[in-house]
């Protein structure tokens, strides 16, 4: 997801595609893994977690590879480019449902640790993508991205194969059925952990989104640099938080932890938003990315213990909430900012709705965890 990101501008220049083109790559690629996320709820458990894991990495190897000859066989660029994308977008959207329950069945103490750690390694991968391909490029010059292409395909390729063999644990035990998505959709708990998850990948991307412009006003430097400050900055403290509970989980209780990083997140908007000094900005986008980073596991790992036999259905439905967050956020700062004459500060004034909203939200679902075991209780 995050390489292509990075050839954009080169795809105009070098590859002749329109502006409109370049947009609709990141749009579609979204739309594929959310259409994914949805088909996923019916027909993963059928076909097992090991053959979804396995399909998903070959599609990921396929499309990032196919990036560096399906433009060149095609009738035109743009062509080639979108069919890589939307074979990848595929892989993604699959690793996006599956990694999660997969983790989850692993037996092991303090889940919730585990499931921070999972997600703080696409943090990680975030980083090491942008850095180490913009190292490429400095030393072999962007004309080269092909052959990057085909180099960061290994990655899924080899992990395809070693899916194929490694221990996957069973998410329910033999004699549990999963919950039927009809039977989520009556269940209050459900829809609060929506509600959660869509103003989780909201808070995040709303600001992640909008580091880069922030990174150029704050230090003054070229968009390049800017680039690798601002979401980079934003995803390395992001995966600092996720790998500080991951590291010490079993020492702070998961709740009190998400109530402490909504409230932080606010007042990182706030300060985003409010502070008027360019330097505060950026430093507001990094606690941020800090704040946001337990929401999107935590979230996880609170509907995995609310809802035990939701199964896969249920990561795919949340991942799918996540998904139109992460879309939401971005788009409603662009939209306020652009009706308010460009102002970013103004966007992110507003959306600090997001973390907000989520505040109410998990405090929602602590009161209906506490009045369902009080009803467990007297039954």
């Amino acid at each position: 997801n995050n390489f292509v990101s990075l050839l954009l501008l080169m795809f105009q220049s070098k590859l002749g595609l329109t502006l409109a083109q370049v947009t609709s790559l990141v749009t579609i690629n979204f739309a594929v893994q959310l259409l994914t996320d949805l088909i996923c709820t019916k027909c993963i458990d059928k076909v097992g977690y090991r053959a979804g894991m396995v399909m998903a990495h070959f599609c990921a190897a396929t499309g990032l590879s196919g990036l560096a000859f399906f433009p060149f066989i095609m009738s035109d660029a743009y062509s080639g480019i979108l069919i890589s994308v939307v074979v990848y977008a595929i892989g993604g959207g699959l690793l996006e449902v599956l990694a999660s329950p997969v983790v989850e069945a692993c037996p092991s103490d303090n889940k919730e640790k585990t499931m921070s750690m999972l997600h703080s390694f696409y943090c990680w991968g975030h980083v090491g993508v942008v850095l180490v391909s913009t190292l490429f490029f400095a030393a072999f010059g962007i004309e080269k991205w092909r052959i990057l292409a085909v180099l960061w395909a290994i990655v899924p390729f080899v992990n395809a194969f070693v899916f194929m063999k490694v221990p996957i644990a069973p998410l329910l035990d033999d004699d549990e059925t999963s919950m039927k998505i009809s039977e989520l959709f009556k269940n209050k708990m459900f829809w609060i952990l929506m509600l959660l998850m869509m103003c989780a990948g909201a808070s995040e991307q709303a600001i992640s989104q909008w580091a880069s412009a922030y990174a150029e006003r704050g230090l003054e430097v070229n968009k390049t640099i800017g680039d690798l400050t601002g979401p980079m900055f934003f995803a390395v403290l992001m995966g600092t938080s996720r790998l500080l509970y991951g590291k010490f989980g079993e020492k702070i209780n998961l709740i009190k932890f998400i109530l402490f990083s909504i409230l932080l997140c606010i007042a990182a908007y706030l300060m985003t938003a409010l502070s008027g000094m360019p330097f505060l900005n950026l430093l507001g986008c990094g606690i941020c990315g800090f704040s946001v980073g337990i929401l999107w596991p935590g979230t996880f790992s609170l509907a995995a213990s609310a809802l035990r036999r939701g199964g896969t259905a249920l990561f795919a439905l949340l991942a799918l909430a996540g998904d139109v967050g992460c879309s939401t956020g971005p788009t409603f700062v662009g939209l306020i900012s652009d009706s308010l004459d460009g102002e970013l500060s103004y966007g992110i004034l507003a959306a600090t709705a997001f973390p907000i909203v989520f505040l109410v939200g998990i405090l929602l679902y602590n009161k209906t965890s506490k009045n369902n075991i009080v009803t467990e209780k007297q039954m």
